[in-house]
C-alpha cells in the first residue's frame, strides 16, 4: 500500500488530512502500523484536548511495544474515532480509512512532508 498522495506525514509515522476545513483528520501510516505489529489497545486524546506540535497525545499498544502518539499539529480535538478505540485492529487493516484516530480543528499552518518526502524518510529508517 502506498502512501496516498492528498494527505501530509509526520517525521513519527502520521498522516494528516486538511480536506475539510473544519478540522484535520489524523491516523497513523501503514509504514508505522506494520512496524508496530498487531495492534490491540489505543488510547486517544479526549475531545477539547489542546495538542501542541511534536508533543505526545496518546499510545498505541501492539503485541511487540507500546509507542505514544505524537500530535502533528497544534489544535483542538473535536472527535475521535470510537471504533478504532473498540477495534484497535483496524489500524493495521486499515490504517488510512476506518482506522483513522482523530479530528482535529488545526491552529496555524502544519509543518508536513508530501507523500514523496515521507517515502524518502522511511528508506532512511
Amino acid at each position: 500500500m502506498s502512501n496516498p498522495e492528498n494527505l501530509g506525514y509526520t517525521t513519527d509515522h502520521e498522516w494528516v488530512d486538511l480536506a475539510d476545513p473544519a478540522a484535520a483528520t489524523v491516523g497513523v501510516t501503514k509504514y508505522a502500523a506494520d512496524a508496530l505489529g498487531d495492534v490491540v489497545y489505543v488510547q486517544l486524546p479526549e475531545v477539547g484536548a489542546t495538542l501542541t506540535t511534536g508533543e505526545a497525545c496518546g499510545e498505541i499498544e501492539s503485541t511487540k511495544s507500546v509507542s505514544d502518539l505524537f500530535a502533528p499539529a497544534d489544535g483542538v480535538v473535536v472527535e475521535i474515532n470510537e471504533a478504532v478505540v473498540d477495534t484497535p485492529e483496524l489500524v493495521n487493516t486499515d490504517p488510512f480509512g476506518d482506522g483513522w484516530l482523530f479530528r482535529v480543528r488545526v491552529d496555524g499552518e502544519p509543518e508536513l512532508l508530501d507523500a514523496a518526502a515521507y517515502a524518502e524518510h522511511t528508506k532512511e529508517d
